[in-house]
């Protein structure tokens, strides 16, 4: 009996082993692969010369801001209470504008932002679907990528275990 348990745990052991070995790891380096497709390299032309347009016409108003303020400080000895309030407001008023423009082109859902996702996401998604495509066909388990630090690209389903530790942390699905 004790034999008996011995034996099927090696045999068990080296299915394991055998199995662990036979699981196909592959990598790619999506920074090569973009820069090979030339839809990609006229996509960050496009994006560079809108960006270069758009920080122009940002730094413009800011630097209209910095003359009156310039010319404020200049004049304001000359000026009435009334009048020097006026100016700073409209001092304000022009940097919160470009400040707003700046957000406008720049921010978090800006122009830029906006047009990186019509020119480059559906080229990005291209890649993404041919690396999981050739994953699937040439039965890698999983897919890293060199250039990014988002690291896995692809991963056989069959391989999380992420239950399985919700489950052994006592929690369900």
């Amino acid at each position: 009996m004790k034999i008996r348990r011995i034996l099927m745990t090696a045999v068990l052991a080296v299915a394991g082993v055998v199995g662990a070995m036979a699981q196909k790891v592959g990598y790619v380096d999506t920074e090569y692969i973009l820069k090979n497709i030339p839809a990609y390299e006229s996509a960050n032309q496009q994006l560079n010369q809108l960006s270069s347009k758009y920080e122009a016409e940002v730094k413009a108003k800011l630097e209209e801001v910095q003359k009156l303020y310039e010319t404020y400080r200049t004049e304001s000895v000359f000026m009435s209470n009334d009048m020097k309030v006026s100016k700073e407001n409209e001092i304000i008023e022009k940097e919160q504008a470009a400040k707003k423009l700046q957000q406008k082109y720049f921010g978090q859902d800006g122009e830029l932002f906006k047009q990186r996702e019509i020119l480059v996401k559906p080229i990005q998604d291209q890649v993404f679907n041919a690396i999981q495509q050739v994953a699937q066909e040439k039965s890698y388990t999983s897919v890293w990528d060199k250039a990014s630090s988002q690291g896995l690209m692809y991963a056989d389903k069959q391989l999380d275990i992420s239950d399985m530790v919700l489950s052994k942390m006592g929690y369900g699905k």
